[in-house]
Protein backbone atom coordinates (compact mmCIF):
# COMPACT_ATOMS: atom_id res chain seq x y z
CA UNK A 1 0.00 0.00 0.00
CA UNK A 2 0.95 3.52 -0.81
CA UNK A 3 1.50 6.31 1.65
CA UNK A 4 2.48 9.87 1.18
CA UNK A 5 3.26 10.29 4.16
CA UNK A 6 7.10 9.24 3.93
CA UNK A 7 10.16 10.39 5.96
CA UNK A 8 12.58 9.49 3.14
CA UNK A 9 14.09 12.09 1.32
CA UNK A 10 15.61 11.80 -2.54
CA UNK A 11 19.02 12.54 -1.24
CA UNK A 12 22.09 10.87 -2.39
CA UNK A 13 23.96 12.53 0.79
CA UNK A 14 27.37 10.39 1.33
CA UNK A 15 27.80 9.04 4.70
CA UNK A 16 30.24 7.52 6.98
CA UNK A 17 29.92 5.99 10.68
CA UNK A 18 33.06 6.55 13.01
CA UNK A 19 32.35 3.04 15.59
CA UNK A 20 31.16 -0.15 14.72
CA UNK A 21 29.24 -1.29 17.31
CA UNK A 22 25.31 -1.66 18.28
CA UNK A 23 24.64 1.89 17.67
CA UNK A 24 26.51 1.91 14.32
CA UNK A 25 24.38 -0.85 13.04
CA UNK A 26 20.95 1.30 14.13
CA UNK A 27 22.29 4.69 12.12
CA UNK A 28 23.27 2.27 9.36
CA UNK A 29 20.33 1.01 8.84
CA UNK A 30 18.58 4.61 9.39
CA UNK A 31 20.42 6.29 6.94
CA UNK A 32 19.97 3.69 4.06
CA UNK A 33 16.62 3.68 4.73
CA UNK A 34 16.59 7.56 4.23
CA UNK A 35 18.38 7.31 0.80
CA UNK A 36 21.65 8.22 1.96
CA UNK A 37 24.85 5.99 0.81
CA UNK A 38 26.85 4.35 2.84
CA UNK A 39 30.04 5.42 1.60
CA UNK A 40 32.61 4.56 4.64
CA UNK A 41 33.37 3.51 8.22
CA UNK A 42 36.07 3.78 10.87
CA UNK A 43 36.21 2.22 13.86
CA UNK A 44 39.17 1.21 16.60
CA UNK A 45 41.33 -0.40 13.99
CA UNK A 46 41.83 -0.97 10.32
CA UNK A 47 40.86 -4.79 10.91
CA UNK A 48 37.64 -3.89 13.03
CA UNK A 49 36.52 -0.80 10.40
CA UNK A 50 37.46 -3.80 7.44
CA UNK A 51 35.02 -6.25 9.35
CA UNK A 52 32.40 -3.62 9.86
CA UNK A 53 32.56 -2.52 6.39
CA UNK A 54 31.18 -6.17 5.17
CA UNK A 55 28.71 -6.69 7.97
CA UNK A 56 26.94 -3.30 7.29
CA UNK A 57 27.35 -3.08 3.82
CA UNK A 58 30.13 0.09 3.43
CA UNK A 59 31.31 1.17 0.92
CA UNK A 60 34.71 1.50 2.23
CA UNK A 61 36.74 1.29 5.37
CA UNK A 62 38.89 4.00 6.49
CA UNK A 63 42.27 3.30 8.34
CA UNK A 64 41.44 6.01 10.67
CA UNK A 65 38.37 8.36 11.66
CA UNK A 66 40.56 11.19 10.54
CA UNK A 67 40.91 9.44 7.49
CA UNK A 68 37.39 9.24 6.88
CA UNK A 69 36.46 13.09 8.41
CA UNK A 70 39.01 14.73 5.62
CA UNK A 71 37.85 12.56 2.96
CA UNK A 72 36.14 15.37 0.82
CA UNK A 73 33.57 12.78 -0.64
CA UNK A 74 32.00 12.37 2.69
CA UNK A 75 28.89 14.47 3.17
CA UNK A 76 27.90 13.18 6.68
CA UNK A 77 29.82 12.27 9.51
CA UNK A 78 27.66 9.78 12.24
CA UNK A 79 29.47 9.65 15.48
CA UNK A 80 28.88 6.19 17.20
CA UNK A 81 31.51 5.23 19.59
CA UNK A 82 31.83 5.95 23.79
CA UNK A 83 31.03 9.47 25.12
CA UNK A 84 34.50 10.57 25.98
CA UNK A 85 35.44 10.40 22.21
CA UNK A 86 32.53 12.72 20.87
CA UNK A 87 34.20 15.75 21.85
CA UNK A 88 37.11 15.54 19.46
CA UNK A 89 35.43 13.46 16.59
CA UNK A 90 32.63 15.98 16.39
CA UNK A 91 34.85 19.09 16.52
CA UNK A 92 37.14 17.29 13.84
CA UNK A 93 33.93 17.12 11.54
CA UNK A 94 32.43 20.51 12.03
CA UNK A 95 35.88 22.06 11.28
CA UNK A 96 36.03 19.88 8.30
CA UNK A 97 32.87 21.51 7.43
CA UNK A 98 30.94 18.13 7.29
CA UNK A 99 27.32 17.81 8.64
CA UNK A 100 26.86 15.88 11.63
CA UNK A 101 25.35 13.17 13.62
CA UNK A 102 26.73 12.98 16.91
CA UNK A 103 25.53 10.07 19.62
CA UNK A 104 23.90 11.06 23.02
CA UNK A 105 25.70 12.31 25.15
CA UNK A 106 26.90 14.91 23.06
CA UNK A 107 29.69 15.60 25.29
CA UNK A 108 30.76 14.70 29.28
CA UNK A 109 30.20 18.53 30.13
CA UNK A 110 28.78 21.31 29.90
CA UNK A 111 31.96 22.98 29.21
CA UNK A 112 32.53 20.77 26.22
CA UNK A 113 28.90 20.45 24.83
CA UNK A 114 28.96 23.94 25.01
CA UNK A 115 32.32 24.79 22.63
CA UNK A 116 30.66 21.86 20.12
CA UNK A 117 26.94 23.87 20.28
CA UNK A 118 28.72 27.10 19.47
CA UNK A 119 30.67 25.39 17.07
CA UNK A 120 27.89 23.89 15.26
CA UNK A 121 26.22 27.17 14.86
CA UNK A 122 29.30 28.88 13.55
CA UNK A 123 29.89 26.48 11.06
CA UNK A 124 26.34 26.69 9.76
CA UNK A 125 26.08 22.72 9.20
CA UNK A 126 23.47 20.52 10.44
CA UNK A 127 24.46 19.15 13.59
CA UNK A 128 21.62 16.75 14.98
CA UNK A 129 21.86 14.64 18.65
CA UNK A 130 19.37 11.39 18.10
CA UNK A 131 16.72 12.31 20.67
CA UNK A 132 14.81 9.90 18.23
CA UNK A 133 11.51 9.27 21.12
CA UNK A 134 10.45 12.17 19.34
CA UNK A 135 9.91 10.41 16.58
CA UNK A 136 7.34 8.16 17.54
CA UNK A 137 3.93 9.13 15.86
CA UNK A 138 1.94 8.73 19.09
CA UNK A 139 4.87 11.63 21.04
CA UNK A 140 3.70 14.27 18.33
CA UNK A 141 0.77 13.49 18.89
CA UNK A 142 0.49 13.94 22.28
CA UNK A 143 2.48 16.84 21.66
CA UNK A 144 -0.04 17.99 19.80
CA UNK A 145 -2.90 18.01 22.19
CA UNK A 146 -0.39 19.66 24.67
CA UNK A 147 -0.18 22.24 22.71
CA UNK A 148 -3.26 22.96 21.47
CA UNK A 149 -4.80 23.41 24.80
CA UNK A 150 -6.66 20.02 24.53
CA UNK A 151 -5.13 18.87 28.01
CA UNK A 152 -5.46 22.28 29.71
CA UNK A 153 -3.21 23.76 32.30
CA UNK A 154 -0.56 21.02 33.51
CA UNK A 155 -0.08 20.23 36.53
CA UNK A 156 1.78 17.27 37.14
CA UNK A 157 4.55 15.27 35.03
CA UNK A 158 6.31 11.99 35.88
CA UNK A 159 8.03 9.89 33.97
CA UNK A 160 10.39 6.80 34.06
CA UNK A 161 13.16 5.14 32.18
CA UNK A 162 14.23 1.54 33.59
CA UNK A 163 16.14 -1.15 31.86
CA UNK A 164 17.73 -4.06 33.53
CA UNK A 165 20.57 -4.89 30.93
CA UNK A 166 23.28 -3.76 34.17
CA UNK A 167 21.14 -5.85 37.15
CA UNK A 168 23.83 -8.20 38.20
CA UNK A 169 27.43 -7.33 39.50
CA UNK A 170 28.14 -9.50 36.76
CA UNK A 171 27.05 -7.11 34.39
CA UNK A 172 29.47 -5.17 32.73
CA UNK A 173 30.07 -2.31 29.63
CA UNK A 174 32.50 0.38 29.24
CA UNK A 175 29.55 2.72 29.87
CA UNK A 176 30.13 1.49 33.85
CA UNK A 177 33.93 3.82 33.34
CA UNK A 178 33.61 7.19 34.25
CA UNK A 179 36.56 7.84 31.74
CA UNK A 180 34.84 6.27 29.05
CA UNK A 181 31.25 7.22 29.53
CA UNK A 182 31.91 10.50 31.72
CA UNK A 183 31.08 10.90 35.62
CA UNK A 184 26.94 10.12 34.80
CA UNK A 185 26.09 6.47 33.68
CA UNK A 186 22.16 6.14 34.17
CA UNK A 187 20.83 9.87 33.92
CA UNK A 188 23.75 10.76 30.85
CA UNK A 189 22.32 7.83 28.95
CA UNK A 190 18.94 7.16 29.15
CA UNK A 191 17.76 9.98 31.62
CA UNK A 192 18.79 12.46 29.02
CA UNK A 193 15.81 10.67 26.60
CA UNK A 194 13.35 11.29 29.36
CA UNK A 195 14.25 14.80 30.01
CA UNK A 196 14.34 15.86 26.23
CA UNK A 197 10.76 13.85 25.94
CA UNK A 198 9.69 15.32 28.69
CA UNK A 199 10.26 18.82 27.55
CA UNK A 200 9.68 18.51 23.92
CA UNK A 201 6.25 17.30 24.79
CA UNK A 202 5.47 19.74 27.44
CA UNK A 203 6.81 22.99 25.62
CA UNK A 204 7.83 23.47 29.25
CA UNK A 205 11.78 23.06 30.77
CA UNK A 206 12.69 22.32 34.06
CA UNK A 207 14.03 24.86 36.50
CA UNK A 208 14.79 23.40 40.00
CA UNK A 209 15.65 19.53 40.80
CA UNK A 210 15.96 17.22 43.55
CA UNK A 211 17.91 14.40 42.87
CA UNK A 212 19.58 11.16 44.74
CA UNK A 213 21.52 8.61 42.98
CA UNK A 214 22.67 4.87 43.65
CA UNK A 215 25.58 2.99 42.64
CA UNK A 216 24.02 -0.75 43.45
CA UNK A 217 27.69 -2.45 43.36
CA UNK A 218 31.01 -0.78 43.70
CA UNK A 219 33.00 -3.37 41.16
CA UNK A 220 31.99 -5.31 38.31
CA UNK A 221 33.43 -7.67 36.32
CA UNK A 222 35.89 -5.76 34.56
CA UNK A 223 35.84 -2.69 36.82
CA UNK A 224 37.21 -2.56 40.43
CA UNK A 225 36.01 1.04 41.15
CA UNK A 226 32.67 1.84 39.80
CA UNK A 227 32.06 5.82 40.41
CA UNK A 228 28.71 5.84 37.87
CA UNK A 229 25.70 5.33 39.37
CA UNK A 230 22.92 2.70 38.56
CA UNK A 231 20.12 4.54 39.31
CA UNK A 232 18.49 8.06 40.07
CA UNK A 233 15.35 9.82 41.69
CA UNK A 234 14.60 13.15 40.89
CA UNK A 235 11.72 15.76 41.83
CA UNK A 236 11.62 19.16 39.82
CA UNK A 237 9.59 22.20 39.30
CA UNK A 238 9.27 23.71 35.33
CA UNK A 239 9.26 27.02 34.52
CA UNK A 240 5.45 27.40 33.91
CA UNK A 241 4.61 25.64 36.83
CA UNK A 242 4.25 22.54 37.13
CA UNK A 243 5.49 20.03 39.29
CA UNK A 244 7.00 16.25 38.94
CA UNK A 245 9.16 13.37 39.28
CA UNK A 246 11.11 11.07 37.54
CA UNK A 247 13.28 7.59 38.09
CA UNK A 248 15.93 6.50 35.92
CA UNK A 249 17.14 2.91 36.57
CA UNK A 250 19.43 0.38 34.62
CA UNK A 251 18.75 -2.28 37.55
CA UNK A 252 14.72 -2.96 37.41
CA UNK A 253 14.35 -6.61 36.69
CA UNK A 254 11.91 -7.03 33.59
CA UNK A 255 11.95 -3.98 31.83
CA UNK A 256 14.10 -3.87 29.01
CA UNK A 257 13.48 -0.52 27.79
CA UNK A 258 10.36 1.38 29.31
CA UNK A 259 10.38 4.85 28.70
CA UNK A 260 7.34 6.51 29.78
CA UNK A 261 5.65 9.81 30.18
CA UNK A 262 2.35 10.86 31.70
CA UNK A 263 1.45 14.67 31.84
CA UNK A 264 -2.05 15.12 33.60
CA UNK A 265 -3.72 18.69 32.98
CA UNK A 266 -6.98 20.71 33.94
CA UNK A 267 -8.91 18.79 31.46
CA UNK A 268 -7.21 15.21 30.82
CA UNK A 269 -3.47 13.00 31.14
CA UNK A 270 -1.85 12.10 28.13
CA UNK A 271 0.90 8.72 28.73
CA UNK A 272 2.97 7.33 26.19
CA UNK A 273 4.53 4.39 27.26
CA UNK A 274 7.64 3.58 24.18
CA UNK A 275 7.34 -0.63 25.03
CA UNK A 276 3.99 -0.19 23.20
CA UNK A 277 4.72 2.66 21.05
CA UNK A 278 1.25 2.07 18.91
CA UNK A 279 -1.04 3.81 21.71
CA UNK A 280 -1.63 6.96 23.61
CA UNK A 281 -3.32 6.97 27.17
CA UNK A 282 -5.87 9.74 27.47
CA UNK A 283 -6.84 10.02 31.06
CA UNK A 284 -10.77 11.97 31.54
CA UNK A 285 -12.68 12.11 34.66
CA UNK A 286 -15.14 10.57 33.01
CA UNK A 287 -14.82 8.23 29.49
CA UNK A 288 -10.41 7.72 29.72
CA UNK A 289 -9.09 6.40 26.54
CA UNK A 290 -6.69 4.45 24.31
CA UNK A 291 -5.98 6.15 21.45
CA UNK A 292 -4.49 3.77 18.77
CA UNK A 293 -1.99 5.17 15.65
CA UNK A 294 -3.72 5.76 12.46
CA UNK A 295 -2.37 8.25 10.27
CA UNK A 296 -5.99 9.44 9.27
CA UNK A 297 -7.10 10.40 12.57
CA UNK A 298 -3.62 11.84 13.63
CA UNK A 299 -2.34 15.58 13.73
CA UNK A 300 -0.57 16.59 10.63
CA UNK A 301 3.07 15.62 12.04
CA UNK A 302 1.56 12.49 13.91
CA UNK A 303 0.28 11.35 10.67
CA UNK A 304 3.67 12.25 8.42
CA UNK A 305 5.73 10.00 11.06
CA UNK A 306 3.13 7.18 10.54
CA UNK A 307 4.63 5.66 7.61
CA UNK A 308 2.73 2.56 8.09
CA UNK A 309 -0.85 1.78 8.14
CA UNK A 310 -2.82 1.66 11.41
CA UNK A 311 -2.82 -2.01 12.45
CA UNK A 312 1.02 -2.61 11.34
CA UNK A 313 3.05 -1.73 13.98
CA UNK A 314 6.24 0.64 14.25
CA UNK A 315 8.51 0.98 16.31
CA UNK A 316 12.19 2.21 17.85
CA UNK A 317 13.94 1.79 14.23
CA UNK A 318 11.15 3.31 12.42
CA UNK A 319 12.03 6.39 15.16
CA UNK A 320 15.24 6.64 14.40
CA UNK A 321 14.59 5.94 10.30
CA UNK A 322 12.41 9.15 10.89
CA UNK A 323 15.26 10.97 12.77
CA UNK A 324 18.02 10.39 9.95
CA UNK A 325 15.73 11.37 7.26
CA UNK A 326 14.45 14.90 8.64
CA UNK A 327 18.33 14.84 9.18
CA UNK A 328 19.07 14.71 5.89
CA UNK A 329 16.28 16.98 4.99
CA UNK A 330 17.47 19.57 6.76
CA UNK A 331 20.90 19.39 4.88
CA UNK A 332 19.15 19.67 1.60
CA UNK A 333 17.36 23.16 3.25
CA UNK A 334 14.02 21.58 4.23
CA UNK A 335 13.99 22.26 7.73
CA UNK A 336 11.52 19.72 9.81
CA UNK A 337 9.67 20.49 13.08
CA UNK A 338 11.29 18.69 16.23
CA UNK A 339 14.51 18.02 14.88
CA UNK A 340 17.05 17.81 17.93
CA UNK A 341 20.44 20.06 17.14
CA UNK A 342 23.30 20.08 18.96
CA UNK A 343 21.64 22.84 21.07
CA UNK A 344 19.41 19.85 22.52
CA UNK A 345 22.80 18.40 22.74
CA UNK A 346 24.05 21.05 25.67
CA UNK A 347 20.46 21.48 27.21
CA UNK A 348 20.57 17.32 27.67
CA UNK A 349 24.30 18.12 29.44
CA UNK A 350 23.37 20.96 31.37
CA UNK A 351 20.02 18.83 32.67
CA UNK A 352 22.57 16.04 33.56
CA UNK A 353 24.80 17.88 35.58
CA UNK A 354 22.27 19.54 37.13
CA UNK A 355 21.09 16.19 38.70
CA UNK A 356 24.73 15.44 39.54
CA UNK A 357 25.05 18.42 41.65
CA UNK A 358 21.93 17.81 43.20
CA UNK A 359 22.69 14.14 43.94
CA UNK A 360 26.41 14.94 45.33
CA UNK A 361 25.01 17.81 47.46
CA UNK A 362 21.81 16.46 48.97
CA UNK A 363 20.19 19.86 48.12
CA UNK A 364 17.67 21.70 45.43
CA UNK A 365 19.32 23.10 42.34
CA UNK A 366 18.71 25.49 39.67
CA UNK A 367 19.09 24.46 36.33
CA UNK A 368 20.63 26.90 34.07
CA UNK A 369 19.18 28.23 30.62
CA UNK A 370 20.64 27.25 28.10
CA UNK A 371 21.82 30.64 26.15
CA UNK A 372 20.98 31.81 22.29
CA UNK A 373 23.34 30.61 19.85
CA UNK A 374 24.25 32.60 16.61
CA UNK A 375 23.49 30.56 13.74
CA UNK A 376 21.10 29.07 10.70
CA UNK A 377 20.56 25.48 12.45
CA UNK A 378 20.88 25.86 15.95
Amino acid sequence: MENDRTTTVPSRLRVGFVGAGFMAYVHSRAARAAGAAIAGIASSSPGSAARARDRLGVEQAYASAQDLIEDDMIDVIHVCTPNATHLALAEAALKAGKHVVCEKPLATNVQDATHLAELAAEAGTVATVPFVYRFHPMVREARERIASGQTGLISTIQGSYLQDWLLSRNDDNWRVDAGVGGPSRAFADIGSHLCDLLEFVTGDRITRVGALSRTLFSGRANHKDVQTEDLVAAVFATKNGAVGNLLVSQVAPGRKNRLMIEISGSESSVQFDQEAPETLWLGKRAGSQLLIRDPDALSPEAARLSVLPAGHPQGYQDAFNAFAADTYAAINGDHRDGLPTFRDGLRSAVLTESIIQSSKRAEWIDVPAVKELEGTHQ
